[in-house]
């Protein structure tokens, strides 16, 4: 199930929840309110029946207990034993719940009078119930009436609800339909503001599938929204993808290296190693070779495989670098630093004359093995390019508040289109 279509049932069942409850709430109240209004007009119609002698013909101007008249249809009074009643469906019972009287209206039919109805009247309380006569709904209040001869007798009364029954169900169909009209409205709303906020998301979506199919990390995600919290996360996702870009570029880059690394370390390793299994062969000739010819052989042999250490250590050094590996730095002095450098440079190049030029006494912050590995590279480049004989000249100094080392040789020097950018 998507985000968008449980956000949307979220919502409509929100609203169903509150116009159900808005619902029944009106419905109760509105019940109540009409068959509130009918019970008090029957109380109000046995009370009239009770001051029947003070006003023998009817209600005294004002009187406000006088049944209501639109809300309780009135037929003629008829004559009833103790007295005339008005009302339609009217009924007296004696205190024991025998039936003494009724309107002509109900032509034999009693209004019903249950055992706790009964009981209830008997102890002093009035009694509203419901029920069917002659095929139609009254609420009939049964309470005690003293008659004129003094004598207690039950009276009661009733009003049919068969319209107020109708506009109640009325009311209910009306609240249910329109509940059903505007959960249906609000769903298909919801649906469409929730797919509008949603919109952002699903642009980031695809552009990620593109991303991720073309890897092409330059794209980036259009929001032209407010700065919410949509808004804020297409900015998260668009910086991602600038270190992303950023960090996929390095990648590259790293692979070139090493791409180039392999192509220079094959270069540079197949001519040692071809001279040494050349000069292998011929020790193994039969017969052998002669002693001089056999000296020279070991002599280009041993130079070769000095070679191939100095190649592989230059080419450590490089792979070290460029995988950017963290070099603990410490104080290390100048002055036998370049002691070192030049003690090995003149193992490493003995057909040259090496110049070391005294270097000011002070600490360079570094890391010794690092410096000894560059300088040593640096003057074994001076000896490949360079004739034997001539000077290459080891010289430090001071600039600023950094220190300067330089190795320095006669050779042609590098090309400035092979030079990297400065």
């Amino acid at each position: 199930m998507s985000i968008r279509l449980r956000l949307t049932l979220f919502y409509s069942a929100i609203l169903a929840l509150t116009l159900v409850a808005f619902s029944i709430t009106l419905y109760i109240i509105q019940t109540r309110a009409t068959y509130g209004s009918i019970a008090t007009n029957l109380i109000r119609q046995v009370d009239f029946y009770a001051r029947r002698d003070e006003h023998p013909t009817g209600p005294p101007p004002g009187d406000t207990t006088a049944p209501d008249q639109t809300l309780s249809p009135q037929a003629p009074a008829e004559t009833l034993p103790g007295g005339t009643l008005p009302g339609r469906w009217t009924q007296t019972r004696s205190i024991t719940g025998t039936i003494t009287g009724q309107t002509l209206d109900l032509s034999g039919v009693n209004l019903p009078l249950s055992d706790a109805g009964l009981q209830s009247v008997q102890a002093g309380s009035g009694w509203f119930e419901t029920a069917q006569v002659q095929d139609e709904p009254l609420l009939i209040y049964s309470t005690l009436v003293a008659t004129r001869a003094d004598v207690i007798e039950i009276v009661q009364v009733a009003f049919p609800v068969t319209q107020p029954q109708q506009t109640l169900n009325t009311l209910r169909l009306i609240l249910v339909a329109g509940s059903s009209l505007a959960i249906l409205a609000a769903f298909a709303l919801g649906w469409v503001l929730a797919g509008t906020a949603l919109r952002p998301i699903q642009r980031l979506t695809r552009t990620a599938q593109v991303i991720g199919t073309e890897r092409n990390f330059s794209r980036r995600v259009e929001h032209r929204g407010p700065a919410d919290e949509v808004g804020q996360l297409a900015t998260t996702f668009n910086d991602m993808l600038g270190e992303l870009e950023s960090g996929y570029r390095q990648l590259e880059d790293a692979l070139q290296s090493q791409r180039r690394f392999v192509a220079d370390a094959s270069h540079e390793l197949r001519t040692p190693l071809t001279t040494v299994r050349g000069n292998i062969e011929l020790l193994r000739r039969d017969p052998p070779i002669e002693a001089a010819e056999r000296s020279e052989v070991l002599t280009d042999t041993n130079d070769e495989v000095d070679r191939l250490i100095r190649l592989v250590n230059q080419l450590l050094a490089l792979a070290r670098a460029d995988a950017g590996k963290a070099l603990r730095d410490e104080a290390v002095p100048l002055k036998s630093l370049l002691a070192e450098v030049c003690r090995r440079a003149r193992l490493m190049a003995p057909q040259h004359t090496i110049v070391c030029e005294p270097p000011p006494d002070l600490d360079v912050q570094g890391n010794r093995d690092a410096l000894t590995q560059v300088l040593l590279i640096l003057v074994d480049n001076a000896h490949v390019h360079t004739a034997p004989g001539t000077a290459i000249t080891i010289a430090a100094g001071l600039i600023a508040d950094r220190a300067e080392i330089n190795v320095r040789d006669t050779g042609p020097g590098i090309l400035p289109d092979i030079l990297p950018p400065s």
